[in-house]
């Protein structure tokens, strides 16, 4: 294998990292260890700029290249997206929820305000007993759901991502 750049980011299959190399944990490194990664990367990825730099975290992460894409800008360092989102209504297509009353059960007089089956021999549905306005349960006609979020990940697999710490100067084209 070719010597690596100073600073380049590998995927590796291993438990451990390599010599020379380091797991892209977000780990604070000491500058007076690394300067030469440091003058690449400084405090991209956090540290007092000092005594110390962190390396890029990519634990949980989805590196994507920089720069711009439709409208949507990605910066060096940059943190974003959430693992579960909360959809609102606006979110989720116009539907409608269907009102279904039971047939064939022996409540011919339904208790909570569900629908049930009428008492007569027509084998109808009815809502009843009560008055015209009686008010129905609202999980047989109102909206439902927790409000809780779900997983918004895509199918991944884990791997180690490690930062060559020593090696080749890379120089701008």
């Amino acid at each position: 294998m070719s010597a690596p750049y100073v600073g380049e980011i590998r995927m590796f299959g291993g438990n451990f990292s390599p010599a020379g190399w380091m797991f892209c944990d977000g780990a604070q490194v000491p500058i007076s260890n690394f300067e030469t990664l440091f003058q690449l990367i400084g405090t991209t990825y956090g540290g007092d700029g000092q005594t110390t730099f962190n390396l890029p975290d990519l634990r949980g992460r989805v590196p994507v290249h920089m720069g711009n894409l439709s409208g949507t800008s990605f910066l060096i360092g940059e943190l974003a997206g959430v693992e579960t989102v909360t959809l609102n209504t606006n979110q989720i297509p116009t539907h409608s929820h269907a009102l279904i009353a039971a047939t064939g059960t022996s409540l011919a007089s339904p208790v909570g305000n569900f629908p049930g089956p009428a008492s007569s021999t027509s084998g109808g549905v009815a809502y009843g007993p009560g008055p015209i306005n009686t008010t129905l349960a609202p999980s047989t006609i109102m909206p439902t759901g927790g409000s809780q979020p779900h997983d918004n990940r895509q199918p991944y697999l884990g791997i180690n991502f490690i930062i060559s710490l020593f090696g080749i100067f890379p120089s701008p084209t």
